[in-house]
């Protein structure tokens, strides 16, 4: 990303990519390979329905996830992109407590694109400061290299 997202469009990016739901899903594929449709549910017993449904179609609207004839959800190239930007932030999250010494993956997750948000928003920003340089050039590089997650983050327009 060549330019900084709004504060409002930054956040709008956490929230759709550090979702719980999609970080179990694309995790869980990641982990463990495709997941065939009528098995999500056991697979992710921790997720509703309703949330199952709404990560798998968030997913496959954004290109993280396809579905493999045969084989169910699998992950795309931007999908096990985005999985290997999650593990680098959760490493960073374990070796720097965050958001707690013991929590779940998705919190770690969580708590490092709240870290990183006010930086995307912001030009010249790299986390320096803050340990965060090498999480957010990532990001903006999964960012420049995923226009279309980014393009989802901006509000529609107002008729």
């Amino acid at each position: 990303m060549s330019t900084p997202l709004t504060s409002a469009d930054a956040q709008r990016m956490v929230e759709l990519l550090a979702s719980r739901p999609l970080v179990r899903l694309i995790t869980e594929i990641d982990d463990n390979g495709a997941i065939p449709s009528r098995r999500l549910a056991s697979t992710l017993p921790d997720l509703a329905t309703h949330q199952l449904r709404s990560s798998s179609d968030t997913a496959r609207a954004h290109g993280l996830v396809r579905v493999a004839p045969g084989a169910g959800l699998e992950l795309t190239e931007t999908g096990l992109e985005l999985a290997a930007l999650y593990d680098a932030m959760a490493r960073w999250a374990r070796r720097h407590n965050v958001p707690a010494p013991v929590c779940e993956f998705s919190s770690r997750i969580r708590r490092v694109f709240d870290l990183l948000a006010p930086l995307l928003a912001t030009e010249g920003a790299d986390g320096a400061e803050m340990g965060l340089a090498r999480l957010h050039t990532l990001l903006n590089q999964w960012l420049a290299d995923n226009p279309d997650v980014a393009k989802a983050c901006e509000p529609e327009p107002v008729a």
